[in-house]
């Protein structure tokens, strides 16, 4: 039985937090079963997986090649400083690594998880201490910089080691999401249950899969991520990286005010909701809103099977990065749905009464944030 029923669409209503939890704890999915929905979902998933592609590759580019630059201007090209290449990036003629980086900020500053509380740490410290001793022997500029600064060379092995983090995690992730379009051509995915369930074993088996970092100075590899941190693909970057872009995100220039006595933006972090699973799929392709530049990127790479599927509806071609938006919506929330059933404390079908207890209260807290996003896509 779908979250959103026809009867309820029609109705207005939406499904309560009560609902919700009730339907995540009978292992339900929350988007319908719809045979659109389920190309919506591969395909989009399907493009997406391609541009996770470039934005894996890059994102470990900038961590392992331009580290500790203070002015790396050639960081979106992986190295190729062609003039060709140059002149395609000036022409935009290019992924937007920028997108990339807004989800690698957000992970950054909302700083929850694992990864972060270890960029908390003493070792982390050491490490880094090590290293910008290393680094300013013979780089005159981070020398003069680092006493006079003394929290900005950390800050940027901090954005180093998210970006790295991130990179590793979406390399997953696109192999992931490709795999999935394979499987569903070749028919072992047919529904949208068989897609949460194909995203869950897949996050399942990457778990435990070690997010690890380092940088070579001078001929030496100095660890920024060492193996002894013990930092994992799911606990430590996955949902951290929910949490960021999925849930809280970041409010867009010039769609809210900034002015503090607006009081558009809340004081308080963990009160965000401008993550994907909460925006208006409103892509402006306006300079710098981060959703239109990951909708244009998607565009670039999107299957024809789905190009036809958005040709037939509303304005056809006139609105395709909005249609873009809504099914990649969707499918974040089959996402989110795959993540959830792989992170229940216990099996749903457990009889323990203090197992049955603590996925109960586990469902109740994704289900009153969900409550308020925009499960109206789900139908």
């Amino acid at each position: 039985m779908p979250i959103i029923s026809a009867e309820l669409v029609r109705s207005g209503g939406m499904p309560s937090a009560a609902e919700l939890e009730a339907s995540l704890l009978a292992g339900q999915t929350l988007l319908s079963n719809t045979a659109e929905h389920l190309i919506e979902v591969v395909d989009v998933l399907e493009s997406y997986g391609q541009v996770l592609d470039a934005y894996s590759k890059n994102l470990i580019f900038q961590a392992e090649q331009q580290f500790l630059l203070p002015f790396p201007l050639f960081k979106y090209l992986d190295g190729d400083k062609t003039v060709a290449k140059i002149w395609r990036h000036l022409n935009h003629d290019r992924i937007n690594f920028e997108y990339a980086e807004y989800c690698m900020k957000a992970m950054l500053w909302h700083g929850t998880g694992g990864l972060d509380a270890y960029l908390d740490s003493e070792p982390f410290a050491a490490n880094c201490r090590a290293i910008i001793a290393r680094k300013t022997r013979r780089d005159p500029l981070l020398a003069l910089l680092h006493p006079v600064f003394r929290g900005f060379l950390i800050e940027l092995i901090r954005t180093a080691a998210t970006t790295s983090a991130l990179g590793q995690f979406w390399r997953v992730m696109s192999d992931l999401f490709l795999d999935l379009a394979a499987a569903e051509a070749a028919g072992r995915v047919g529904s949208i249950e068989a897609v949460v369930e194909f995203i869950k074993d897949g996050l399942v088996a990457a778990a435990a899969q070690p997010i690890t970092y380092a940088v070579e100075i001078e001929g030496e590899r100095m660890w920024v991520l060492p193996p002894e941190a013990r930092l994992t693909f799911l606990a430590d970057v996955a949902v951290p990286y929910v949490e960021a872009v999925f849930l809280r995100g970041l409010p867009f220039l010039g769609t809210v005010s900034f002015n503090a006595q607006a009081q558009q933006i809340s004081p308080d972090q963990g009160q965000f909701a401008y993550g994907a699973l909460y925006a208006d799929p409103l892509p402006s392709m306006g300079a710098g809103i981060p959703p239109s530049l990951l909708m244009q990127d998607m565009y670039r790479h999107l299957p024809e099977r789905l190009h036809q599927l958005y040709r037939q509806r509303g304005r056809g071609e006139g609105d395709v990065r909005v249609k873009i938006c809504m099914s990649f919506q969707k499918s974040m929330f089959c996402v989110t749905n795959a993540a959830i059933r792989g992170t229940f404390p216990s099996p749903l079908s457990s009889g323990d009464p203090a197992e049955q207890a603590a996925n109960r209260a586990y469902a109740a807290a994704w289900a009153s944030r969900l409550a308020v996003a925009r499960t109206d896509c789900l139908d």
